[in-house]
């Protein structure tokens, strides 16, 4: 080998290696969010008897204030990042979610922890940088596995978050769930630090006060009228005064958006076509996704079935919260396989295929779920479907966002199509609940299997109709 060879080959393996540390902080940074994202789903009762708080409380400790949270800040982080450089706001981002996951660890009482909870809600902007990076720092022959990998991640973590959740919450103080989150969250932050490469930002322009805080103000508002509406009533004044001001402030969004030369979020992001498919495909995988992520632990530990048991009245397994989660836990690891084969199938079915298979495969298994959910090996086979379909689609759709989106917009398009998932996931667990209350035994509470049926048939609708959404028109 000539000294020219030896050289460009000493090159090349330092290349891969330097995009395999890459790879290696991107997987940790997304770990560090995927967990954290259901950990603290079995701890509502634990923390209802431990901070002495509701269940409204508690609810919002787990869920309602990060989702909030998110919704509001993951724009701006993107638009952020396109200015200023990924890699900077990524570092950001992760010390502002650490701050927030070690004050939620000695949280004194709910106030504080949902507080810290709120704070923590920057993680969703953790997905879309990640991907922006990817897309910056790789070859462009290396984007579509690694893009498949980091979001495969996002849902082959969330049953290892349920189990983890259950063994700690049934074994442990819940703090520690937070304790475990700080320490990945503090391990992404060196590895993003030591081996995520510096950019620039790409996107100059002052940063578009008025059009954040309206956006911040009409996302905050939309995603509060979907978590309270069943609280509140959906037909109550309240819960329709939300939506009508929520309608208002996204209203007066898009009149400032159109106005200013350098946008939070570029109209374009939101309407065109393709971006506009990947946006409805995340909000259709998010609704299939929550759905069932509620209400399949739910159905779970209800009590097995006796002669006791009233007809129509649902059927569990009697599973413990570490049962239930043990039981989702092979679809949910099937789901990272699942999504490693999206780029393989590309070269096959188009961009679009991908994301329409996987929502079919998602709507096919929510369909097996309606109708067989009586014994846990049934739910475990549907539930593969499900998982299969999950994977597939979480990998379609940042590849989607990339191959419409110019490097400059990178941040805020991956950013935009993460919170469409976040509404949709909003949703769907808030549609899965209203329609398992609505349709319970009179007089009771108890759920009945029709409840069941019909929030699963649900699921699979929607994600059916957002599987003909990439078949409706082309891809630009």
């Amino acid at each position: 080998m000539t000294t020219t060879e030896l050289t460009a080959a000493t090159g090349l393996r330092t290349e891969r290696a330097g995009q395999r540390r890459i790879m290696t902080a991107l997987t940790v940074v997304v770990l560090s969010y995927g967990l954290m994202q259901t950990m603290l789903v079995p701890t509502t009762h634990v923390l209802r008897h431990a901070l002495g708080t509701s269940a409204a409380g508690a609810s919002w400790a787990v869920l309602s204030a990060p989702l909030l949270a998110s919704a509001v800040v993951t724009p701006l982080v993107g638009r952020l990042a396109d200015r200023h450089g990924t890699r900077r706001v990524l570092l950001g981002s992760l010390v502002i979610y650490l701050l927030g996951t070690l004050g939620a660890a000695v949280a004194p009482n709910a106030g504080v922890l949902i507080a810290c909870r709120a704070v923590q809600g920057i993680s969703l902007a953790l997905l879309p940088l990640s991907f922006a990076i990817i897309r910056e720092a790789l070859p462009p022959d290396r984007v579509p596995a690694a893009l498949a990998v980091t979001s495969g991640l996002v849902g082959g973590t969330a049953g290892a978050g349920l189990l983890v959740g259950g063994l700690v919450t049934d074994h442990a103080s819940w703090r520690w769930l937070f304790v475990i989150g700080a320490l990945l969250v503090a391990a992404a932050l060196v590895l993003a630090a030591l081996w995520v490469p510096a950019g620039s930002g790409q996107d100059a322009g002052r940063l578009d006060l008025p059009g954040t805080l309206v956006l911040a103000a009409g996302s905050a508002t939309l995603l509060l009228g979907i978590t309270q509406g069943p609280a509140w009533g959906w037909s109550s004044p309240t819960a329709i005064g939300t939506f009508v001001a929520a309608a208002v402030l996204m209203t007066v969004f898009t009149l400032i958006e159109r106005r200013v030369p350098h946008p939070v979020v570029d109209l374009l992001v939101l309407t065109h076509r393709p971006l506009l498919t990947a946006h409805l495909g995340a909000l259709a995988l998010g609704a299939n996704q929550f759905v069932i992520y509620v209400l399949l632990p739910e159905l779970a530990q209800l009590p097995e079935a006796s002669s006791s048991t009233p007809a129509g009245v649902a059927h569990g397994f009697g599973a413990s919260v570490t049962g239930a989660a043990l039981l989702l836990l092979p679809g949910t690891v099937l789901s990272l396989p699942a999504s490693w084969l999206a780029p393989r199938l590309e070269r096959h079915l188009t961009i679009r295929g991908p994301l329409a298979l996987g929502l079919g495969l998602a709507a096919a298994g929510g369909l097996l779920l309606a109708v067989f959910h009586a014994g846990p090996v049934d739910v475990l086979v549907c539930y593969l479907v499900c998982s299969t379909g999950h994977g597939l689609a979480m990998a379609a759709l940042p590849r989607l966002v990339q191959h419409a989106t110019p490097p400059a917009r990178s941040g805020s398009a991956n950013s935009v199509n993460t919170v469409a998932r976040t509404f949709g996931g909003a949703i769907g667990s808030q549609a899965g609940t209203a329609v398992i209350a609505s349709l319970a035994v009179p007089g009771t509470g108890l759920a009945t299997s029709a409840g069941f049926t019909t929030a699963f048939g649900i699921a699979a609708a929607i994600a059916a109709l957002g599987s003909l959404l990439p078949l409706a028109g082309r891809a630009a």
